[in-house]
């Protein structure tokens, strides 16, 4: 791409305002689309203002863009007015020249953000330079002080972007205002920090804004670009937090009060959390999980932390009230037994949350990692048939419980019948993982058994699919041939019965491979007699070669 003109505030401000009102957001969406496949092609500025560009679309269209009069933007496209492909071109230069995509492409709500008039630019200045030092001064005081001052830190860097639309763009722009002034502090004391400002983003994003005492708790709506940067958000919390805090007993006294905090933060926050079961975990509730299992767990021994945080849980309900989620408060009591080595206790409190929908799936199997890593398969066997029937969301996908079990029967073979019959219980939800393993372990019996309960035809499996079985067990698939031509027959139509002729050649091949021909063509006659007033079909079966 060739250099282009540099743009300043001011005309960023005003390409925004411009693109919100000559373009609709449909067009916007649409070229947005386009910018993400690489559709415009290296554009060149001839002069400050000029854009010319090639965009590919149904073929290649020149646009023109006069960055100081839309009403002179061009394109040869077939589309009169402002077209996506200028919207494409625009998000590219945007893109050069280090602006928000995102709040290009969502001008219609950035546009409406107040302006600074030119009259208040001296006060902002000097508003500006006093904010600089009231941050500079927060922030020496930060490296040791509690975690209510980080966040009153954070909230003071944060202020001046209230009114900036929840993106990506409001995110980065937050830490890099929270990070500015941040002193030099001990790697484990930074990667406390890191994780809090990012809780406190996430809770800004995800969280209402108003919610009264006692009020129950919502799924507030999100946007597009609002849930993008959650998702941002909870990808680097996670990431933290999957890391271990290793503390020596010289960092112990000083940072555990820190990690205690922390807990008491994200129990509040993983309480009061709405379900909106929706594809992705709640954020505090994972949050949660992962902080006793990688922080806290490894860095303590005995009972009392954990008896006590039950007892923390139990303060909760009664300072809650109605805005106590009870899924996560009966969740989070499960944990707690689950690490006091109860597992009946917390099975009882995992039924009880599984009463209504709300629990999501990886909150279930979140229980199991730790046992898989660990090696404990008699546990872990446990655990397995506890939450297998819970796992009742169609959206879920069970390969991580299926291979959870191959690994517990791998190492506990005596285990299998426990596998075969929790899978039987969870159908038809366990369905596709149940007839994977029964063709793995070769139970092609059981297999057939299953397809003829379901209904299932020959019809709705590729032949590749068949194989196995045909090659190991050919003849469960006797009475599955059989019936699903009798089946067609029936439907006395030409395209049954080409249909009945097929499988009725399949079914040939397969006496043949079991040497039982002779009893092939005394099924084959009797089934030509029994049908012979069906002219169609004897046709048919005169087409197959099946009949002379």
């Amino acid at each position: 791409m060739q250099p282009t003109y540099p743009m300043d505030d001011t005309q960023w401000s005003k390409l925004i305002q411009n693109v919100a009102y000559y373009f609709d957001d449909l067009t916007l969406k649409r070229g947005f689309q386009y910018y993400k496949q690489n559709r415009v092609q290296p554009f060149t500025m001839t002069e400050p203002r000029k854009i010319n560009a090639l965009v590919e679309g149904r073929e290649d269209y020149r646009v023109t863009i006069d960055l100081d009069g839309f009403t002179n933007c061009h394109c040869n496209c077939p589309v009169s007015g402002h077209c996506k492909h200028m919207a494409a071109v625009l998000l590219s230069y945007a893109e050069q020249q280090n602006r928000s995509v995102q709040v290009l492409a969502n001008a219609k709500a950035a546009s409406f953000l107040p302006k600074i008039s030119s009259t208040a630019t001296s006060t902002s200045i000097g508003a500006d330079a006093t904010r600089q030092q009231q941050m500079k001064e927060m922030a020496n005081r930060i490296a040791s002080g509690k975690i209510m001052e980080w966040r009153e830190y954070f909230e003071f860097c944060i202020s001046p972007l209230a009114h900036t639309t929840r993106n990506p763009e409001y995110v980065s722009r937050a830490l890099s205002a929270i990070n500015k002034f941040k002193p030099k502090m001990l790697p484990e004391t930074e990667k406390l920090f890191t994780l809090h400002a990012h809780l406190y983003l996430l809770e800004k994003l995800a969280k209402p804004s108003t919610q009264s005492v006692g009020q129950a708790a919502y799924a507030p709506s999100l946007g597009y670009y609002t849930q993008v940067a959650v998702s941002e958000l909870q990808e680097v919390i996670t990431g933290l937090l999957k890391k271990t805090l290793p503390l020596s007993p010289e960092q112990e006294q000083d940072l555990w009060p820190y990690v205690i905090d922390t807990l008491s933060y994200l129990r509040r926050e993983m309480l009061t959390e709405s379900r909106d079961r929706s594809r992705d975990q709640p954020s505090f509730s994972l949050s949660y999980d992962l902080l006793w299992r990688n922080w806290i767990y490894p860095n303590t021994g005995g009972t009392k932390l954990y008896l006590n945080e039950i007892e923390q849980l139990q303060q909760a309900e009664g300072e809650l009230g109605a805005s106590l989620s009870q899924h996560a408060w009966l969740l989070a009591q499960s944990r707690m037994y689950y690490y006091l080595m109860d597992d009946q206790k917390a099975w009882d409190l995992l039924n009880k949350a599984a009463e209504r929908p709300g629990l999501h799936p990886d909150e279930l199997m979140s229980f199991t990692s730790p046992l898989l890593d660990a090696g404990d398969w008699s546990r872990l066997v446990g655990w397995l048939v506890q939450i297998g029937p819970l796992l009742s969301s169609r959206l879920y996908n069970l390969n991580s419980y299926s291979t959870s079990w191959e690994e517990a029967v791998r190492h506990l073979p005596e285990a299998e019948l426990q596998m075969w019959d929790t899978l039987a219980t969870m159908l038809p939800i366990s369905g596709e993982v149940y007839e994977e393993k029964l063709i793995t372990y070769e139970k092609w019996q059981t297999w057939m058994d299953y397809q003829l309960s379901i209904g299932k035809q020959p019809s709705e499996f590729r032949v590749k699919d068949l194989q196995p079985v045909e090659k190991n067990a050919p003849e469960v698939l006797l009475p599955f041939y059989h019936q699903a031509a009798e089946r067609f027959v029936l439907d006395k139509n030409r395209h049954s019965y080409k249909a009945a002729v097929k499988l009725l050649k399949r079914l040939s091949k397969l006496y043949k491979k079991l040497k039982q021909e002779e009893r092939w063509e005394e099924f084959l006659t009797a089934f030509a007699i029994r049908h012979s007033r069906l002219r169609a079909l004897q046709e048919e079966l005169r087409k197959g070669k099946l009949i002379p």
